[in-house]
């Protein structure tokens, strides 16, 4: 199992930008496919980007293309989401995981605990 924890949340001003961190410890980070999903209040958690092990590959939902970027630190064991053009529906929690793609869907298997992103005039 690895053990997740997020940080870098916080309010931001629409057009704003907020870099998410989420470091790891635990099972062998640099092996796995890791992601994004957020959960607005009284909504369902929804994925919103995941990277390959290397880094080589990455995969947004439609609606953060272009404004957001997943990368990774392996030395560090560390993964980030950069969020630009911050929107007010952008507004969440968002977690960190350990993910598999089933189906076309991305699963998370271990999660963190989140960090509230608020995008508010």
């Amino acid at each position: 199992q690895v053990q997740l924890v997020e940080s870098g949340g916080g309010l931001v001003q629409p057009g704003g930008s907020l870099r998410l961190s989420c470091a790891t410890s635990g099972r062998t980070f640099s092996s796995h496919t890791m992601g994004w999903f957020r959960q607005a209040p009284g909504k369902e958690r929804l994925f919103v980007a995941a990277i390959i092990w290397n880094g080589g590959k990455t995969y947004y939902t439609d609606s953060v293309k272009g404004r957001f970027t997943i990368s990774r630190d392996n030395d560090k064991n560390t993964l980030y989401l950069q969020m630009n053009s911050l929107k007010p529906e952008d507004t969440a929690v968002y977690y960190c995981a350990s993910v598999h793609s089933y189906g076309g869907t991305w699963l998370g298997d271990d999660w963190g605990q989140g960090t509230q992103v608020t995008v508010s005039p």
